[in-house]
């Protein structure tokens, strides 16, 4: 409801608003509180695991880096053109969280493995989950000239390297 009384707003008065519709931000300093599955994951296999996959791991994500994301926010902020529109900001490159905890273990512990953990175990027996969450970033990249590339695999080495810093500087 926020970002209709936002345009309603800049419709009736004339307020410079500009909607970011946000998909997935990861990067490091992030912490695996609400959900937030890339830390999670990273800390899990970090310390030898395992990593909690909820239902089958089919879900689909996508995940950009936050450098990236800020450097959009920053530019639509620039661009006259983007006030009064609404923009998703986040990367398209989809891959699902069972891959995801494949890489992530890939990159941290070879050793360790991933744990399947049905819904109804981690919640109540009434929740669905969204299958797939990929933006269509086409109007953000028509307007400003740029969209999140910054792969999964660079976003996991930035993140890991920085976990693995914290993690050695708490022992």
């Amino acid at each position: 409801i926020d970002e209709f009384l936002a345009l309603a707003y800049h419709k009736k008065f004339g307020l410079g608003v500009t909607v970011g519709r946000f998909f997935n931000v990861v990067g490091p300093r992030q912490v695996g509180n609400y959900g937030m599955v890339v830390p999670r994951f990273v800390e899990a296999a970090l310390r030898g695991g395992p990593v909690i996959v909820y239902d089958d791991g089919s879900q689909v994500r996508c995940f950009a880096h936050v450098r990236e994301i800020t450097q959009c926010i920053a530019k639509l902020m620039a661009t006259d053109s983007a006030e009064g529109r609404v923009f998703n900001i986040g990367s398209d490159q989809p891959v699902s969280i069972l891959e995801l905890a494949k890489s992530v273990i890939a990159k941290t512990n070879p050793n360790v493995e991933v744990q399947f953990v049905p819904y109804a175990q981690a919640y109540s027996e009434d929740f669905e989950d969204v299958q797939r969450r990929v933006p269509n970033v086409n109007r953000l990249y028509e307007t400003i000239g740029q969209k999140p590339v910054t792969t999964l695999s660079e976003i996991l080495d930035d993140i890991i390297a920085w976990k693995r810093e914290v993690m050695q500087s708490q022992s």
